[in-house]
């Protein structure tokens, strides 16, 4: 009797568990389909898009890369290596390189450091508070070719009031003939419009530090700035190590809509940046062949850049609090 009463339990018990997710050795949770068409309808959008935005367009700008192509399409022909000598070797590709690096160096740590500096400032402001993060937050919302002629226009030599107001102190202005102010007018614009990107990060970094470290330094008579760079600033450190991936990123690819509007690569090709020269010798000289070369170039820099940057800085980053 008592073995006779125990099965219809334990019949339960296993029809239920038949009924819960499985589990796979390392204890996540897995899904089997019965019909492999859902999960491939599942997955079919993404597939595609990866496939006509990603893998179609590597492709193609590899095998471009090793041909010349006439600037109708018609014909090509194979030149091995070629595109890529003529690059190295060609005085304005290695300016247009020199400059990308440089400008993205300096725009990623400006825009760090005042994005560090506005969080920091942030548990500081007690009235309009609101009003103080949304004025920050405002570029976001500001498609770059608009905040590109946004600037253009403060800047101008002939109306724009910052360069009046340059010029009522005496100093020389002119981003259109003199190609120092037009490379720190790209910076300006730049920084402007990427701020808000890493302020977002750093204020809920900073939100993330354990109040009773700060109160035992306030204790003990530490000031903000030094409570900030003795407690705070050591454990946000993951959270800058990936906006510093993020803004080298961000000058190397997506500065193309600010520069376009802004300086159109000028003057005599001052600041024209290497995903910029892509697009001029691509589409306004009609160098297939060289523009597909460039862009491979580009996408190595920017594995090598990430890489190196793992190596030498995730070292450095604390991950424990």
């Amino acid at each position: 009797m008592g073995g006779a009463t125990a099965r219809p339990p334990i019949a339960l018990g296993l029809a239920l568990t038949r009924l819960l997710p499985r589990t796979s050795e390392s204890g996540l949770k897995t899904a089997h389909f019965r019909k492999p068409w859902i999960a491939a309808g599942l997955l079919a959008p993404q597939l595609l898009i990866l496939l006509f935005f990603f893998f179609i367009p590597s492709y193609k700008a590899l095998s471009l890369a090793f041909v010349q192509v006439d600037p109708f399409g018609a014909r090509e022909i194979f030149v091995g290596f070629e595109n890529f000598s003529r690059l190295l070797m060609s005085p304005d590709y290695q300016r247009s390189a020199f400059f990308t690096l440089w400008f993205t160096a300096v725009q990623a740590f400006v825009t760090i450091a005042l994005a560090m500096l506005f969080a920091f400032a942030t548990d500081f402001v007690i009235r309009g508070r609101g009003i103080y993060k949304s004025v920050i937050l405002m570029p976001y919302a500001i498609a770059p070719v608009i905040s590109g002629v946004l600037w253009a226009f403060l800047f101008n030599p002939a109306v724009g009031p910052m360069a009046q107001f340059i010029h009522s102190l005496g100093l020389p202005w002119d981003p259109n003939r003199r190609p120092f102010d037009a490379q720190m007018l790209v910076i300006v614009a730049t920084v402007w419009k990427h701020i808000c990107y890493d302020y977002i990060f750093l204020v809920a970094a900073l939100l993330a530090v354990p109040h009773s470290l700060l109160e035992a330094a306030k204790l003990d008579g530490a000031r903000p700035v030094r409570r900030f760079f003795t407690i705070s600033l050591p454990l946000i450190t993951p959270t800058i190590f990936f906006l510093i991936v993020m803004n080298v990123v961000y000058g190397l690819f997506e500065t193309f809509g600010i520069i376009d509007a802004v300086t159109k690569g000028g003057p005599a090709g001052a600041t024209n940046t290497l995903v910029y020269k892509v697009f001029q010798d691509g589409f306004v000289q009609l160098n297939l062949g060289s523009s597909a070369a460039q862009s491979v170039i580009l996408m190595i820099v920017a594995i090598l850049f990430t890489v190196l940057q793992f190596r030498a800085l995730e070292r450095k980053v604390n991950y424990q609090v």
